[in-house]
């Protein structure tokens, strides 16, 4: 799948998704999991000499089918046992995916665009590159479309183009290579300033960002006007820096997206035959990868919808789990017969999506910092913002001044934000609640803070500190081994190891006593709670009855005198009265 695909999949999944299901504040995307495991299939299909798409439209069909079958098994029950645990670890790698990539790119620019650390100022003249001809024994005639240098007008470009009365000296760096020369000199694999102009523009957005982000909470404008920044911080960010790079005119890497709506690869259409390439036993078989698939999309789309449905966004509305399940599985289907990408909850944008609905009262008083009342729960942005992502495709003439680097300080600032308290709120954080657990991040921090320096958690009073690190240092754990098996080759067990977290913090039970998990993670249901007092109760009703009868003493009662005190005036007085 190309650009194409990715623009009208997601206008037509998420507008679709939003419209209909359960949780409309969920945003669904093509994540970095299912990315990496349509990666690892399409490597697979083309070492084995299996048909991509034909493939992947029954792993399609085969998921979709397990994903109403889980719905209407009441399947979604599992996400009572995915705590802040499984929560933070899942979240925490899509941040880690997030940053990861978009560091990976400005690395990737720097190696493209290579910066020269031999220059030398003296031997300027020195620096040069030019096109040199193929030997002349192999100088006969190239076939080739390309237009060549203006001034070439000794070339024929009939058929064929005699490269013995080409003019070398007058070609580009493409034609050269293509036509079969070399280029010679110490600055062909250098281009001047592309490299730190990249660069300049990625950490700038991304300061640029996180600084109009905070800039609703400065003393500078009326109250509206600052949140209308914060706001808006990521769209004033790409239009400062695309001026930047318009006003230095360097050939920056820009956004490129196709004007004419049509698939990326000319050899297929906008349908995908199910039949015909692949022998007949592959349809079966691919029910096997399409069951990693299914652990896939159910953890990425219920923890993500765990996280949206969390008590402190204050939703009034019911959590759809089923619903959204079911929705996911029918545009599963439907991207796989026409070719598209396949979406689920993308974590970091759904939590973008819900901070930028949230409400919060008036301030009138100075300094008195603005309460969190609640998220507006609706469907319409959602909906509006997939409309448009559709329509940017006629916007091709406009995006394409939109330089890379910009986006990879977007996704920069998306990753890092998230991954700071698994949220990206605007808001101030406000005072914990008793049993508010501490953030993956804010606990990772301790480690390296002496313990006169902690913040006054509250879970630091009842849990002690050496409990608190155990616990973090085993997430850390779970999330290295879960980051290592996503960058090799056993990546194709990574489903089955997310789903592993919630057994990870099942076995903590037996490691951590209740009380401490109370403070720094979730219990276990009540539910279970309750059927485990039950059985403590029979074990010490079988005992005797005495023993019930002195473990639950009646109340006794206290006699508290109700007659009135006469009052006494305080020494000093002004009406004091003398003693008798």
């Amino acid at each position: 799948q190309g650009v194409m695909e990715s623009f009208l999949g997601t206008a037509m999944a998420g507008s679709m998704f939003c419209l209909f299901a359960g949780q409309p504040l969920i945003i669904l995307s093509s994540t970095g999991p299912i990315l990496i495991f349509e990666k690892l299939l399409f490597d697979f299909s083309k070492g084995n000499g299996i048909d991509y798409m034909e493939f992947r439209l029954w792993i399609g069909l085969h998921s979709a089918l397990q994903c109403l079958i889980l719905v209407a098994t009441d399947a979604s029950f599992i996400i009572k046992y995915i705590t802040r645990f499984t929560e933070e670890g899942f979240s925490t790698l899509i941040s880690f995916i997030f940053i990861y990539d978009a560091i990976k790119k400005m690395i990737g620019a720097f190696k493209y665009y290579p910066i020269n650390s031999d220059f030398k100022p003296d031997y300027v003249t020195m620096y040069k590159c030019e096109c040199v001809a193929p030997d002349p024994a192999n100088a006969t005639l190239f076939d080739a479309s390309a237009p060549v240098a203006p001034n070439t007008t000794n070339v024929s470009l009939s058929n064929a183009i005699n490269l013995t009365a080409l003019d070398w000296t007058q070609l580009s760096k493409k034609e050269c290579l293509r036509y079969g020369g070399s280029l010679v000199g110490k600055s062909c694999k250098f281009v001047p300033d592309l490299a730190l102009m990249s660069f300049i523009l990625f950490f700038g957005t991304y300061s640029m960002t996180l600084t109009l982000k905070k800039f609703k909470f400065s003393r500078y404008f009326p109250t509206k006007v600052r949140a209308f920044i914060a706001d808006f911080s990521n769209v004033f960010s790409i239009l400062l820096f695309c001026g930047v790079d318009a006003c230095f005119g360097l050939d920056t890497p820009k956004l490129h997206i196709p004007s004419i709506i049509k698939p990326t690869r000319v050899d297929r259409g906008w349908f995908v035959f199910p039949f015909g390439k692949n022998p007949w036993w592959v349809y079966l078989a691919s029910a096997l990868p399409a069951l990693l698939v299914t652990i896939l999309i159910f953890m990425d789309q219920q923890i993500t919808a765990v996280i949206v449905n969390r008590k402190e966004h204050k939703l009034r509305k019911a959590a759809g789990y089923h619903l959204d399940l079911f929705w996911v599985g029918i545009l599963m289907a439907v991207c796989s017969f026409m070719g598209l990408p396949w979406y689920v909850a993308a974590t970091v944008i759904s939590i973008a999506h819900i901070d930028s609905l949230k409400m919060e009262t008036e301030t009138s008083a100075p300094g008195e910092q603005p309460q969190f009342l609640g998220v507006r729960e609706q469907r319409v942005t959602g909906i509006i913002v997939f409309v448009l992502t559709g329509i940017s495709v006629f916007l091709a003439p406009i995006l394409k001044y939109i330089p890379m680097p910009v986006l990879y300080g977007v996704f920069l600032y998306m990753g890092v934000a998230s991954l700071n308290g698994i949220q990206v709120s605007a808001l101030p954080p406000p005072p914990p609640p008793p049993h508010q657990p501490g953030t993956f991040w804010d606990r990772c921090k301790l480690f390296l803070m002496p313990a006169k320096h902690q913040p006054d958690y509250v879970f630091l009073r009842h849990v002690p500190l050496r409990r608190i690190h155990l616990f973090t240092l085993v997430q850390i754990v779970c999330l290295a081994v879960l980051w290592i098996l996503k960058s090799t080759v056993a990546a194709i067990i990574f489903p089955v190891m997310i789903l592993a977290l919630i057994l990870v913090r099942r076995l903590l039970d037996f490691v951590f006593s209740q009380h401490d998990l109370a403070w720094i993670d979730n219990i276990i249901p009540e539910k279970e709670k309750k059927k485990e007092d039950d059985k403590k109760k029979k074990k010490k009703g079988n005992k005797g009855d005495s023993s019930s009868d002195e473990e639950f003493p009646p109340p006794s009662v206290i006699k508290v005198p109700m007659e009135p005190l006469p009052a006494r005036p305080r020494n000093g007085g002004p009406h004091c009265l003398s003693r008798k």
